[in-house]
């Protein structure tokens, strides 16, 4: 592919969704515009993100590094903020000619403008909490009206948009975050509703899924706005359509974990009609970091060196089969308190290191407070072990730990090694101890915080 011949770029991400829709299997979910979407193009079935919270997991999605390198440990509301130098998938579209913009929810940043895009839209604050699907969708909508429409279509299928240069446009929906308001989200029927194995089947989790499924039939419906707009414009044909999320669903031992239900994301991709790319779902392992440099090297687009992902760009245009990955890391650092966990995941098997004795469970204060927690028990307030190890095959709700048992000895102590690889490797500052709950401030170190002259360390968290 010849840099005259990019395709037009829409990202679509939501908010704490995991894979919670139709095509993953969820029966009885309203997301019929993202399910056919998936029919349309590949659906990723084996994809996670790096962190189980919001601006770390984004961070990565956005810049192709993990959490500990790109700078974003914590919250970005909290004063979390990329490390200087780090550069963003939109400022490096940019570079390369294309015209970038966002809509919507963004959580990297207390500076949109920063972030590298063109045009931060009315609804791109982010912060702001005022990101809801609805007026996010109609503002990316006039956007590409303005920029690339026409209502008769783009003539001999070029993309480009009206002033020569492709988009990158991206779209974050603030849902499915919890709350779930009966008055913008009408629940679904309590009754009809599936529940996830890893969570208890009583009334108090269902009245819950079917508030969160209220929030997933909205953002469907504006998400299949913006593909119909695709087609109204004339664009479909010649845009790279990625649908994902920023990490798993916001219920007990899902979001703030790094179990699957934590970490699992939903990642779709509708290529421009003219590649070769295989149709249909895979179960290739896919990082959240992988994104930018398979979107950059299938632009004919060489990633900045300090990229950690790998591309899965010969797959994508049809070519090597192969998996170009065979594990996936993930990390937790700083939430509502400091729990710093890391983890390895290959195809069969997770092994998780907790470096701070913390309940079994630390649950956020909007899982804290929701309906499930009302019928959830306190069997999560426990201790933790310091080590977990699951086989994911015959245990995939990772409620069996095999940590200590002597059978499984080689396998956690290999697995143990590979993290510890992983971590020297990403110069991760959790080998040098604890971290510090203060964000970057002015000076920084690699990683870990350096503090000013004078200036007191805080309390983590």
């Amino acid at each position: 592919m010849t840099p005259a011949h990019r395709p037009h770029i829409l990202l679509v991400h939501w908010h704490d969704l995991g894979r919670h829709l139709g095509t993953y299997g969820r029966t009885g979910v309203p997301s019929p515009h993202v399910d056919a979407l998936a029919a349309e193009g590949v659906r990723f079935d084996r994809a996670f993100s790096t962190a189980p919270l919001c601006s770390p997991a984004r961070g990565s999605l956005f810049t192709g590094r993990y959490p500990h390198n790109h700078g974003l440990l914590g919250l970005s509301h909290l004063g979390w903020e990329y490390a200087p130098g780090t550069r963003t998938l939109p400022a490096l579209l940019g570079a390369a000619g294309y015209r970038t913009a966002l809509a919507g929810m963004q959580q990297e940043s207390s500076r949109p403008e920063s972030l590298g895009y063109d045009e931060v839209l009315a609804y791109g604050r982010g912060l702001e909490r005022r990101a809801h699907c609805g007026p996010v969708a109609d503002a990316a909508i006039g956007w590409l009206e303005r920029t690339a429409g026409s209502p008769e279509g783009v003539a001999d299928g070029a993309a480009a948009g009206a002033d020569g240069r492709p988009f990158f446009l991206v779209v974050g929906f603030e849902e499915a975050h919890r709350p779930y308001p009966p008055e913008r989200y009408p629940p679904d029927d309590p009754a009809s509703v599936t529940v996830p194995g890893f969570l208890p089947d009583n009334e108090w989790t269902r009245d819950d899924l079917a508030a969160f499924q209220g929030a997933v039939r909205a953002a469907d419906a504006a998400t299949g706005r913006l593909l119909a707009a695709l087609d109204r414009f004339g664009l479909a044909d010649d845009t790279w359509v990625i649908f994902t999320t920023d990490h798993g669903t916001a219920f007990p031992r899902a979001k703030s974990t790094l179990y699957d239900p934590g970490t699992e994301v939903a990642l779709i991709m509708r290529p421009p009609a003219g590649w070769s790319t295989p149709r249909g779902a895979t179960g290739r392992l896919f990082s959240h970091v992988d994104l930018v440099p398979t979107v950059l090297e299938s632009l004919d687009i060489e990633p900045p060196a300090d990229v950690q992902g790998v591309g899965h760009t010969a797959w994508l245009s049809g070519g090597d089969p192969a998996p170009v990955r065979t594990r996936v890391f993930t990390e937790k650092n700083f939430h509502e308190v400091y729990d710093p966990t890391r983890a390895v995941r290959t195809e069969r098997h997770k092994y998780v290191r907790n470096f701070e004795p913390r309940p079994l469970l630390a649950l956020p204060g909007d899982i804290e407070t929701a309906p499930t927690r009302r019928g959830y028990g306190d069997d999560h307030l426990r201790p933790r072990p310091a080590d977990e190890l699951y086989d994911l095959a015959a245990d995939p709700l990772e409620r069996a730990d095999l940590a200590a048992d002597p059978a499984h000895r080689e396998l956690r102590d290999r697995l143990a090694a590979e993290l510890h690889e992983w971590m020297a490797d990403t110069e991760d500052p959790l080998l040098d101890g604890p971290l510090t709950g203060v964000p970057w401030p002015r000076r920084r170190r690699y990683g870990a915080l350096v503090p000013e002259d004078g200036e007191q360390d805080g309390e983590p968290g």
